[in-house]
């Protein structure tokens, strides 16, 4: 399965490394070059000229990014670049509407949408032993696993799009307690 990691900030960039060890990773965008360059240097992964590039030819998009407005942009931009059946698995922590109005966007294109927030940080993610609270379609998530099982240790499915987002913040709220 062809997979591209959107946003290689703290999270996405050992994902993409973990992705590129285990013969996962088409390749990878970040909207600073810079940071797009040094996770590639590090990793060894290749980097598209755009994120239309990037995920043109890619059968799962993972995204991972900093705020809901950052996931909706790049939502709008994946839309036409990609192909009807591909899918978009978010890792970004954002809002339930956030999430469902992603799938929404997506989904007039024939695009998946999984909202799968992590928990696990930095070190979770460059050693692959993140958990993956994912929210949408079970027949989808099932066909990503061979996928996801090199970036994390634990993938649990919690229901329609929204609920890895509501779990998650559950998740939050535990662990502040």
């Amino acid at each position: 399965m062809k997979t591209t990691v959107i946003g290689l900030g703290a999270m996405g960039a050992g994902m993409a490394g973990n992705l590129y060890r285990a013969g996962h990773l088409d390749r990878a965008w970040n909207r600073t070059a810079q940071r797009a360059q040094d996770a590639a240097a590090l990793h060894g992964f290749a980097v598209a000229d755009s994120l239309e590039n990037a995920a043109a030819q890619a059968d799962l998009v993972i995204t991972s990014v900093s705020a809901d407005a950052d996931l909706l942009e790049i939502v709008d931009r994946l839309a036409p670049a990609m192909t009807a059946a591909s899918v978009v698995l978010d890792t970004s922590t954002v809002s339930i509407d956030t999430a469902r109005l992603a799938a929404e966007r997506l989904g007039a294109h024939g695009i998946h949408f999984l909202d799968a927030p992590v928990s696990g940080g930095k070190e979770g993610a460059e050693k692959g032993t993140m958990v993956m609270m994912v929210g949408g379609d079970a027949k989808v998530l099932e066909q990503l696993m061979p996928v996801l099982d090199s970036i994390s240790r634990k993938v649990v499915h919690m229901g329609p799009v929204g609920s890895g987002q509501a779990t998650k913040a559950v998740n939050q709220i535990m662990c502040a307690g």
